[in-house]
């Protein structure tokens, strides 16, 4: 018996060795390939929790090595590093860095993150959309999945899981009222179609900008909110609670930023709208109101855009005690025609070469400059006690590309107006241009027009030339501010003299 024993204790004791012997002489390969990518369970790790009070919320996402080899990964970091909200644990590591992880042949590791919200906290603490990214380096090839969780307890919309997506929302014709005391924050394209949208006054939007892609992979600008042919917008603010639609970055070096966000567009042949004592900012174009389409906005103000405040495309507008400042672009802008009626408004451009106001009745099919094959539209536009203005020697661009074939299809009209242009009067422009605005004062960058246009303050100089230059207009007796408007002599612009 016992030589039985010690013969299975030494026939064990060889196979062991033997196994420990292959194992510990495995090499272990890994693959050194740059396009040998990892894959990730998600390409976006969302906390979809809103919180009402402090909290945290742990997610998790999978590493996969699908090769035949194992694969390093030579640093796993969160981009936003020491000034991030969430807090990273890599294979049961924590920190916000991990150093040549290793990923057997196809196996896999977990990653987990924890993120804590105050939604207390004001907004450029605990911004609204809390993102960032975490970095994979691997053979000099960089990978990246999103983070992203919401700081902040508000109404999210379409929902909190629409970046870069379009979201058909409908009423059956009925009201869809943004009353909630919450704030609102857009995320993705929000296409609204057989309903009317109406903000009371006091409603405050933020919308989450960014880069989405249709079915096709096209590029498109995201953060929009789109009204669709049978879709119509109410903006219904007033003096004292106006309706404020910008971005949802909200620290102090996110306050004057452009292009942040998409636009508002309302959608061909879409009809009804109505913006009074509006606030829109920083997006890259504040409103497009496209073919056919019509809208009237009164006593708002657009903003700080990368693009255009106010664009029309073939569409019918008319505006009111408006102020469009601060554009990339022109800070309205007119193509392929159209209808529009402006009264007591004030552009003003400064700082930038580009004009304040921009109107043409063609547009270009092929996108050639010139134009080898141009589509034209009447275009019938008339500013009324208004002020077009900038730091440009001409603030007015006019392009009629019919010409003397057809007078009928560029018609204009400036009437008690301040402007400010130069070579617009040159032979082959529009040498006639006083003809058709007519009272109007052409001022010369020296004129006193404004109290300070560096600090954005368009009210008026007290030595202003825009001071009693208008003509009263029946049914507009205040101005922006709700200020009585001068019953015999008032001021032009958006901006009453009051003192």
């Amino acid at each position: 018996m016992r030589k039985s024993i010690t013969i299975i204790y030494f026939f064990g004791a060889a196979f062991l060795a033997i196994i420990f012997f292959n194992t510990s002489c495995t090499k272990i390969e890994f693959i050194n390939d740059s396009g040998a990518a990892l894959s990730f369970s998600t390409d976006t790790l969302t906390f979809d929790t809103v919180f009402t009070e402090r909290g945290s919320a742990t997610r998790f996402f999978k590493v996969y090595n699908r090769h035949s080899k194992y694969i390093r990964i030579s640093r796993i970091w969160l981009e936003d590093e020491a000034a991030s909200f969430f807090r990273m644990n890599v294979d049961g590591i924590a920190g916000n860095e991990a150093i040549d992880v290793e990923i057997p042949p196809n196996d896999s590791i977990y990653i987990f993150f924890e993120v804590t919200v105050d939604p207390d906290q004001p907004v450029s603490v605990s911004p609204f959309v809390i993102d960032d990214m975490v970095n994979f380096e691997t053979n000099g090839n960089k990978q990246s999945v999103t983070l992203e969780a919401w700081g902040q307890n508000a109404n999210y919309l379409p929902n909190r899981a629409s970046a870069g997506k379009q979201n058909l929302y409908t009423c059956n014709f009925n009201e869809w009222v943004w009353d909630d005391p919450k704030p609102y924050v857009l995320y993705g394209v929000l296409v609204i179609d057989s309903c009317t949208l109406v903000m009371p006054p006091g409603t405050q939007v933020y919308i989450h900008g960014g880069f989405g892609r249709t079915d096709d992979g096209t590029p498109y600008n995201d953060g929009v909110l789109y009204m669709y042919r049978n879709g119509k917008l109410r903006i219904e603010g007033t003096e004292d609670q106006p309706v404020v639609i910008q971005g949802d970055r909200l620290e102090e070096e996110y306050s004057e930023v452009s292009g942040q966000w998409g636009r508002i567009q309302l959608g061909p042949l879409s009809q009804g709208h109505l913006i009074d004592h509006a606030e829109i900012k920083n997006g890259i174009i504040g409103i497009l109101v496209d073919s056919l389409a019509e809208l009237t906005i009164k006593n708002s103000k657009i903003f700080n855009t990368s693009s255009s405040a106010l664009a029309g495309y073939s569409a019918r507008i008319v505006a009111e005690n408006c102020l469009f400042h601060s554009s990339g672009a022109n800070n309205v802008t007119f193509i392929l025609g159209g209808n529009y009626n402006f009264s007591y408004c004030t552009l003003a451009n400064y700082g930038t070469s580009t004009e304040s106001l921009s109107a043409s009745n063609f547009t270009c099919l092929d996108g050639a400059i010139p134009c080898d094959y141009p589509v034209a539209a009447p275009l019938n536009m008339t500013f009324r006690n208004s002020i077009i203005y900038g730091s440009s020697r001409d603030v007015i661009s006019l392009q009629d590309g019919v010409g003397e074939q057809d007078p009928s299809f560029f018609r204009y009209r400036f009437l008690n107006c301040v402007v400010r242009v130069d070579e617009l009067l040159d032979e082959g422009g529009h040498p006639d241009f006083f003809d058709f605005c007519n009272p109007c004062l052409n001022g010369d960058g020296d004129s006193p027009l404004f109290v300070d246009p560096d600090l954005n303050d368009y009210h008026l100089d007290s030595l202003s030339i825009a001071i009693e230059l208008a003509k009263p207009i029946i049914n507009i007796n205040q101005d922006l501010e709700g200020n009585d408007r001068d019953l015999d002599r008032p001021d032009a612009g958006c901006y009453e003299k009051t003192n």
